[in-house]
């Protein structure tokens, strides 16, 4: 039975991965981080039925030691670093924090498994906004990077690490540029989820309104257990490399609204008010992703619409919402 080795296998990624490796026959072994909210920190793996059958074990992105030890212990065959300080927003709040976690806690990781385990594979949770202020209409590999905020910059580092560590150690460590990608499990102060969640609320009459920042903004938006599938398929290739994980289409925020609100039979118009306090310091307009390399070498596409995942995560804000009541 092969080992997998997540950090963040309580995230939405996390959660995701560990079902499809589940699926897969995998031992499946999570990294959660000790705190006092332990009793909820895994609903994501319980909405998902699995959380039964993952070995979670403590350790800390910023404690190298509990790193090694885990990496020692377990021995796994393939490590995914999915864990981070991952919203956008909060980066300019936290920033130091911002780097550790997210740049400096990624380098732990593969320092640990180049001490303790080397001959495991290795996968890096990048991410498009690494693009930032984007310096080529469609964004590949080979796209120069142009971070427009702490958690981009951070993740760039953690991303040059990684080539870093396989370049110098010869670890099979590959890198993910993952485009945006959503699911019913996406973090509430996420615009999509911000988004499903208060079309929801007006739906049941809990709200009135929506407040949103950059209408206009736009992205490349999947859905999360597609993506997955991507991280997977990396690990099994002969060489390691980096991927762009995307649909290849982009859509702005006021599309997605339309679609969320349209599912509900309601207009985007009457319930949409701009609140500039979400508006972010330094914005990244565009972000449109190059698939051509993922489909060529790793056999991997898209498989859900957006107005199939818009109608998805509604659904599921509306069950969740209508439970609770």
């Amino acid at each position: 039975m092969p080992k997998a080795f997540i950090t963040g296998v309580t995230g939405q990624d996390g959660a995701y991965l560990s079902k499809f490796l589940l699926a897969k026959g995998y031992h499946v072994i999570g990294m959660i981080r000790r705190s006092a909210s332990s009793d909820v920190i895994g609903e994501r793996l319980r909405w998902l039925g699995i959380l039964g059958q993952i070995e979670l074990v403590d350790g800390d992105l910023l404690d190298l030691s509990s790193l090694v030890r885990l990496m020692h212990q377990h021995q796994p065959d393939e490590v995914y670093n999915l864990a981070a300080q991952s919203f956008v927003a909060t980066s300019w709040h936290q920033p130091l924090l911002t780097g550790q976690v997210t740049g400096i806690g990624a380098v732990n990781v593969m320092e640990a498994l180049r001490i303790a385990h080397p001959q495991a594979r290795f996968y890096q949770a990048s991410s498009s906004e690494m693009y930032g202020k984007i310096q080529q209409d469609k964004q590949s590999e080979t796209t120069p990077f142009y971070p427009r905020s702490p958690y981009a910059a951070a993740k760039l580092y953690a991303h040059w690490m990684t080539v870093n560590y396989r370049e110098s150690f010869g670890l099979h460590a590959s890198a993910g540029i993952l485009f945006n990608h959503e699911s019913p499990l996406r973090g509430v102060e996420f615009v999509t989820r911000h988004i499903t969640d208060g079309v929801a609320r007006i739906k049941l009459g809990l709200a009135d309104h929506l407040p949103l920042g950059n209408m206009d903004a736009m992205r490349d938006w999947g859905h999360a257990a597609d993506y997955v599938q991507a991280m997977w398929l990396m690990l099994q290739q002969d060489f390691p490399d980096d991927y762009v994980i995307a649909t290849g289409i982009t859509n702005s925020v006021r599309t997605f609204c339309d679609l969320a609100f349209g599912h509900v039979g309601l207009n985007t118009e009457d319930y949409v008010r701009v609140d500039k306090s979400r508006l972010r310091p330094a914005e990244v307009d565009v972000l449109l992703g190059n698939p051509a390399k993922a489909e060529q070498k790793l056999g991997w596409t898209s498989t859900v619409t957006l107005a199939e995942l818009a109608a998805e995560m509604v659904e599921a804000d509306l069950a969740r919402l209508s439970k609770s009541r």
